[in-house]
């Protein structure tokens, strides 16, 4: 058949009643469904499809389940397998937001919060956004850095992601709009071949509050994944482009198979998929990996 569609839940989560409401729901809309093949059993299974729409599908499925914690996707059956990941940091890869966890130790963590979340949600410019709040930490001492990258956690599953595909071929990239410094180190903790991001002005061992220009923002971040997929040729098709707010939405809309995870409403727009309810590996089930093809 032409078509999967991956349903994915929290360990557990998923039997055969879910599956057997999911068939109901593909045969609502005229949809010839297969028998369920499990990827990782109570987790995840893919269901092959023909004779429906993918979307009108996804849409039937999602009243069906009416809200129950399943992730899902209906997509062609080839191609799943991408050779390019691209993906975000903060509170992507990352459980939290770098820039916001540093300014607490200058007590500035609630200012730079909610400008942070209004950038996130697309309402203010990255750029300008991303000086006021990096101005706010001028006289930080550098060893501030440190503090709080002892603080970082990668997202459940983060590790996975990335060391499966680079073990089976993919080129992977952490792209960021927040700082070289975190971005380098969370790059090696999860296993991506390179890092790209900002970078602090510091002088005489403190922050001076400027960014060195020119900053990475979201054009940055699309033109990372199109110029890598054209020097790399690799087709935009065979692309994966993961992240949560307003800055990653043009590299989500371009990719082969864009991923908002736990996202902003602008992500969620850009996303062909979206994860909710599980961790990253979620991502990994949607190009049909078994859980016994996961690295670690």
């Amino acid at each position: 058949m032409e078509n999967v569609l991956t349903l994915i839940a929290p360990a557990g989560g998923l039997d055969e009643t879910i599956v057997a409401s999911v068939a109901k729901a593909l045969k609502g809309v005229g949809g010839d469904g297969g028998a369920a093949d499990w990827l990782s059993p109570g987790e995840a299974c893919d269901i092959p499809f023909s004779g429906a729409d993918t979307q009108a599908v996804e849409k039937a499925v999602r009243d069906a389940l009416s809200g129950a914690a399943v992730d899902l996707l209906a997509q062609p059956a080839a191609g799943r397998r991408k050779s390019l990941l691209v993906a975000d940091m903060d509170y992507t890869i990352i459980t939290a937001e770098t820039l916001d966890e540093l300014a607490a130790r200058a007590g500035r963590k609630e200012d730079t919060a909610s400008i942070t979340e209004r950038a996130m949600r697309g309402e203010i410019d990255f750029a300008e956004a991303l000086r006021e709040r990096v101005a706010m930490l001028e006289g930080l001492e550098e060893g501030a850095l440190e503090e709080t990258l002892a603080q970082v956690a990668l997202s459940p599953g983060a590790e996975t992601l990335v060391r499966t595909m680079a073990g089976n071929g993919a080129h992977t990239v952490l792209v960021s709009g927040g700082f070289g410094f975190f971005t380098e180190r969370v790059a090696a903790m999860a296993g991506f071949d390179e890092a790209r991001s900002n970078r602090f002005e510091i002088a005489d061992g403190r922050l001076t509050g400027r960014v060195i220009e020119p900053i990475l923002g979201p054009e940055a971040k699309l033109e990372t994944l199109t110029g890598l997929s054209a020097e790399r040729h690799i087709p935009l098709a065979r692309t994966l482009a993961i992240g949560d707010g307003a800055n990653d939405a043009p590299m989500i809309r371009a990719a082969g198979l864009g991923v908002a995870y736990r996202g902003k409403p602008v992500a969620r727009e850009a996303a062909r998929a979206r994860i909710e309810a599980c961790g990253l590996t979620a991502a990994l089930y949607m190009q049909g990996y078994r859980r016994d093809e996961f690295a670690g």
